[in-house]
């Protein structure tokens, strides 16, 4: 199991049921801790070595299920009241390591495609998208992180 190092940060192991026929992904359940409502789910790809910069959303938890590819997930806690302030968590995420990963608001959180086809990301959000609850840093290097 992954060493969880930031505070309010969750990693829930995923059942895949092989099928002959087509396989089933269980991604989350109203029951399973990080559920904190429904907002939209919505499915997001990216490419082989291309990384999407930091996002933090002031409100909303996220819940990242990688169903196909493999996705590389940094998570950065600034929170100033945080006890893991300063602190960072990588993931690589995928059919291999199937887990999902919640992550609370105030974190900051950059991705980077791995796998060599497609990477596929499903959001599982407690509110809809609003602009105005996010939080944006267009340059990698605006937190200082070895990629």
């Amino acid at each position: 199991m992954d060493k969880i190092v930031i505070d309010g940060l969750l990693l829930t192991p995923l059942k895949q049921i092989y099928h002959p026929k087509g396989d089933v992904f269980h991604a989350m359940k109203q029951s399973d801790a990080g559920f904190a409502g429904f907002g939209e789910a919505y499915f997001s790809t990216i490419h082989c070595s291309d990384i999407k910069p930091w996002k933090k959303h002031l409100r909303m938890t996220l819940n990242f299920i990688v169903p196909v590819g493999e996705i590389r997930f940094v998570i950065y806690d600034d929170r100033a009241d945080s006890a893991t302030k300063g602190a960072f968590f990588d993931i690589t995420l995928g059919s291999g390591n199937y887990k999902r990963i919640t992550i609370p608001p105030n974190v900051w959180v950059a991705f980077s495609g791995i796998g060599k086809d497609l990477n596929l990301l499903l959001n599982l959000a407690n509110l809809e998208h609003d602009p105005a609850e996010v939080e944006r840093k267009d340059n990698l290097d605006e937190i200082a992180y070895i990629w």
